[in-house]
This record gives C-alpha cells, structure tokens and sequence, in this order.
C-alpha cells in the first residue's frame, strides 16, 4: 500500500489486504484495484480485511492473478532455472509456479537444451507479460543498499578476462571483482 493506496505490481512478491470472498477464492487489493487469489491457496482462516503475501502473476488467459507459492525469482532479480521444454516460440522455465515462464528466443544469448539450466532475469515485455532474459546485466540494479564491509552474497554472471568477474550480488544488483 502506498499513501493508503493498494498498487498491485505484477512480478513482485507483496502483501495484498482481502477485499471479498468468491466462489473461485478470494480478491485482494481495494476497492478500485483487485486480483484474484484462486480457492486452492486460500488459507482456511482467511477473512475480510487480513493480509497476505502472494506473488502476482499473468496466467495462460492473460489475467492477473495471485499465487501464495514462492516463485525462483522476481522482477528485477536473476536466478538459475531449468528449462522444461523448447517450443516454436522459445524455451520454457520452471520457475517453481503452476505455469512455466517463457525465455524467448530474441532473449537467448546461446542454444538453450532441455534439462539443462541457465541463468535468466525476469521483465515484463511490450505486451505486459511476464518472461525471462538471458541478458542479466540489464536485469540487474546499480542502486545497492550497501556499504563498504557489508556482507553480500554474489552469483557470478560474467566472466571478462582483462576487466574481471561481474557478480549478480543478492540476485538483484551489479557487482564486479576487479582483475587486480
């Protein structure tokens, strides 16, 4: 919520109030803005007025929708994932939700193999869907909370012999080993 208003954000984890109950599960969000959270991850001792974390997403229909499962990555983050299958239109990734999530092939940087696992960040393309990049570096922040001695985590996306190794910190922001 912001200022009191709920602003739904598609790729994002976030928590959401209970607006109203259907029976096909539960609307969140406030009375100009909702989305449905279908029966199946409705907690029994949800009511009217309560929180929840979910996750919003598109499903195969194009409708927002909200998840309480936890997908592998979010907007802005990058993360290592699977691809399940290759179609005519690209590969597709589990990314731990109902509905795999597409990795384009314009957004391919090499031949992706089935079974086989790859680093992707998450976008919303032209059309407003969801889908998955291989190109990381544009995924990533340069706005990092941190400061000097801070303990980070880091998952090496690049590797460039004369500069150094670039370093996904915490799955959201640029980060460089120097050669030196």
């Amino acid at each position: 919520y912001f200022g009191g208003k709920c602003m739904i954000r598609l790729g994002e984890q976030q928590i959401l109030k209970v607006v109203r109950f259907s029976t096909i599960g539960v609307y969140l969000g406030d009375q100009e803005e909702q989305v449905l959270l279908p029966k199946r991850y409705v907690p029994a001792t949800l009511c009217v007025e309560d929180e929840i974390d979910v996750f919003v997403y598109k499903d195969s229909e194009d409708r927002l929708v909200a998840t309480t499962e936890k997908p592998k990555l979010t907007l802005g983050e990058i993360a290592l994932l699977k691809v399940s299958q290759i179609t005519e239109i690209g590969a597709f990734l589990d990314w731990g939700l109902g509905k795999d999530l597409l990795l384009p092939f314009r957004e391919q940087t090499i031949k992706v193999e089935e079974d086989n696992e790859y680093m992707v960040g998450l976008y919303i393309d032209k059309t407003g869907r969801l889908c998955a990049t291989m190109d990381t570096y544009a995924v990533l922040s340069t706005d990092s909370p941190y400061v000097v001695e801070d303990a980070v985590q880091g998952m090496i996306y690049s590797i460039k012999k004369d500069v150094g190794i670039y370093v996904a910190v915490d799955r959201k922001y640029h980060g460089m080993l120097p050669i030196s």
